[in-house]
């Protein structure tokens, strides 16, 4: 993998969120690297509750993560 994340730093706390995102998404890939089982096991996880409610909490601990990079955004835009 090549280095996709030089930084934490965030412009606005909207980038910070859309990069909580991408954090939750590499960790499946990396996690998973076939493909074709992701896609294998995407409709079982689409539609069920609990999991969803987890990639959530997932996305909120990386939130939680990129916004302390960024001293809560720098500046307070």
């Amino acid at each position: 993998m090549t280095d996709w994340l030089p930084t934490l730093k965030t412009t606005t706390p909207e980038e910070g969120y859309n990069l909580a995102v991408k954090l939750a998404r590499v960790a499946v890939k990396l996690t998973q690297p076939d493909a074709e089982v992701r896609d294998r096991l995407r409709p079982e996880y689409a539609e069920n509750s609990g999991t969803l409610i987890a990639v959530s909490q997932v996305v909120a601990t990386h939130f939680a993560t990129v916004a302390a990079a960024n001293d809560y955004w720098q500046g307070k835009t």
